[in-house]
């Protein structure tokens, strides 16, 4: 039976056959929310069956409708008596009922969310208000609005379960329809992951995490500045995106301009400003500033704010500063830095000769770097010894048609290939340590001679996800993650501490985090302007010490290959790895697109990799007789 009857609030209890029994505080206090916004009115009746007592009923299902009822009850919102209907079924089957109702049930679909939420933002309803009415918060319900952006086409995808609820999120990042269905259409299936598609959505924009963003002052500057601002509510990790590029880099240039123009009142002969490192500055010839000594009453000044600040210091240690302390002893460093810069100046000579460059470090911060020299205009050809510059794109090539590359593409591959590296030197401690003596002898004893070793060492390290067209799907980036992570969970928290807990290590420790290290600061990467080909060529010297076979780091296909490059070169390389006869079944191909799906096809497995991430074999040596060695060319004997 199924009767509909009016029970009083304060007659109906929880049933102990309720399958449910547990309930959240928020969920109740939404549910009363929603109660409340629809005159205190249930959209479900409660099912009920009689009670132990006479007069009582329990609930058999609705025991979240009934704690929501009770808390309305207890607020003095409705009275304790309150009639409430009530479905009555049997007691024998109370418990199926009970699971029925919290089994049987499927979430609202989130596209028939949208739709609904959409139409009560076209009612005028604010988004608190919908977010009360309905027991959820804003968020969820901005979250479901912002679907409004994504083309109707994917949103049929995602109802015919096509693509998941996170891909079709990352559509929202833009408001282009057509663009979102062309990269929909234009990523492989199994490259359609949430990163990729945003990736794709918002290349000609500029994250609010990117450092010349952060440098300006956050997107909060740019917007002032009247910058348009995409922000995307599925990505929590991104803050939003600057639309406007030009702006940023002009807003950029300003920053660095007015630094600048302090710069070059000092008597430079000229400076540069850039938003990045400029290439190959540390090589350049420098001048340093030369130390001056202090007058009497500077010298005086700086004893007695040095002696102020011990004693600032000794206080703040023992704790028995006042709160004025920290304020006082920031103000004692300034005084001290500012009376021993008057110990050190550049002569006019560095003024006249030298220059400076202004632009932004790895971490965004402003970075100042004075004296530099630059170069006169030198012989390409050869360097000051009279050997040759080996090419940065090797040897002079045929006229014949051969395999060719773009500098970006190039960039990218030399990429993997110095990824590659620096995984494989950090797990080979003995090569590392040759590696960085080899490197550090170049730079003491070597004058200039420092860009030709692979290793960055001041210590540098370049981010090389920007050089990459898909950072995500390299090995030797990934695995290299993982070995920084690993390393970070034995390194002590404290910097402070690092020193004398190396010197409790074993050696064998030290050697490894020496290999860690000096993996950082490989960079065979080839960029369009380059300064550092024999640090470059250095790099396949070092992958051959290694024993790097780079087809385990990186895989030819039609995504990081051939889609990058020119019909010829995709026929030459299918040559390459198949021969003569494969090269004709892409000669075949109606379309490019085709010639890359079939080279995909023929060269997957062979291991054939393109010539930029090879590492290049040794040339041979030239046996020479002791004769051809002219006596002062041999080693010096030591003095008698």
């Amino acid at each position: 039976m199924t009767d509909i009857i009016t029970v009083a609030l304060s007659k109906l209890d929880a049933d102990p056959r309720n399958v449910r029994k547990t309930y959240s505080a928020e969920g109740i206090e939404a549910l009363a929310a929603n109660i409340r916004a629809d005159g205190y009115r249930l959209l479900q009746n409660l099912v009920v069956r009689k009670g132990a007592k006479k007069g009582r009923y329990f609930v058999v299902a609705g025991g979240r409708r009934l704690a929501a009822l009770n808390l309305l009850a207890e607020a003095g919102e409705i009275a304790k008596d309150y009639p409430v209907e009530c479905k009555e079924r049997e007691g024998e089957i109370a418990t199926e009922i009970s699971l029925a109702e919290n089994v049987m049930r499927e979430e609202m679909h989130p596209v028939d969310q949208y739709e609904a939420f959409d139409a009560l933002t076209k009612q005028g309803k604010e988004i608190a208000d919908i977010a009360a009415r309905f027991g959820t918060t804003e968020t969820i319900v901005r979250k479901r609005l912002a679907l409004a952006r994504v083309s109707p086409i994917l949103l049929q995808q995602f109802r015919d379960e096509d693509m998941s609820f996170a891909q079709l999120s990352a559509f929202t990042v833009s408001d282009d329809h057509e663009r979102q269905v062309t990269v929909w259409n234009s990523l492989p299936s199994w490259n359609r992951d949430p990163h990729s598609i945003r990736r794709a959505l918002t290349e000609e924009m500029i994250p609010a995490t990117d450092k010349r963003v952060q440098f300006i002052g956050g997107l909060a500057a740019y917007e002032e500045a009247g910058g348009p601002v995409k922000r995307d509510l599925f990505d929590d990790r991104n803050a939003g995106y600057a639309v406007d590029a030009a702006l940023v880099e002009s807003l950029v240039a300003e920053k660095l301009e007015a630094t600048a123009a302090t710069l070059r009142a000092e008597g430079w002969k000229w400076v540069e400003c850039s938003a990045t490192a400029p290439g190959g500055y540390h090589a350049m010839k420098r001048h340093y500033p030369e130390a001056i000594p202090l007058s009497e009453d500077d010298q005086a000044a700086l004893d007695a704010a040095e002696a102020k600040y011990d004693e600032l210091a000794e206080l703040i240690e023992s704790g028995t500063a006042d709160d004025e302390a920290e304020a006082k002893l920031a103000d004692v460093e300034q005084r001290i830095d500012a009376l021993n810069a008057r110990t050190e100046a550049y002569s006019p000579e560095a003024l006249a000769q030298a220059g400076t460059f202004v632009f932004l470090d790895y971490y965004g911060r402003l970075a100042i770097e004075r004296g530099f020299v630059k170069p006169e205009a030198v012989d390409e050809a050869e360097d000051e010894d009279g050997e040759g510059l080996p090419s940065a794109r090797g040897a002079a090539k045929p006229k014949a048609p051969s395999i060719s590359h773009s500098a970006a593409l190039t960039e990218d591959l030399t990429a993997h290939k110095t990824a590659a590296l620096r995984i494989e030197l950090a797990n080979n401690p003995d090569v590392a340590l040759v590696a960085v003596v080899h490197a550090m002898l170049l730079s003491v004893a070597y004058p200039y001679n420092s860009e030709r070793s692979a290793l960055q060492l001041s210590l540098t390290h370049e981010r090389l996800e920007p050089s990459m067209k898909d950072a995500e799907s390299c090995k030797g980036l990934s695995a290299f993650n993982d070995l920084a992570e690993n390393y970070g969970h034995h390194l002590p928290g404290k910097p402070a501490e690092l020193f004398d807990w190396l010197l409790e290590q074993p050696q064998g420790m030290v050697l490894s985090l020496l290999a860690f290290g000096a993996a950082h600061s490989i960079n065979a990467v080839e960029k369009k302007f380059t300064d550092r080909n024999w640090g470059i060529e250095q790099a396949n010297q070092l992958g051959r010490a290694l024993k790097v076979n780079m087809p385990d780091w990186f895989e030819t296909t039609g995504d990081s290959y051939f889609k990058h490059v020119n019909r010829t070169t995709i026929e030459l390389a299918v040559r390459d790895a198949k021969g003569s006869e494969a090269e004709l079944s892409v000669r075949a191909a109606a379309k490019k697109s085709e010639a890359v799906t079939i080279a995909d096809r023929l060269v997957a497995g062979t291991g054939w990799i393109p010539a930029p991430v090879r590492i290049a074999p040794a040339e041979p040596k030239q046996e020479l007789g002791a004769e051809s060695i002219a006596e002062d060319e041999q080693f010096p004997q030591a003095a008698e």
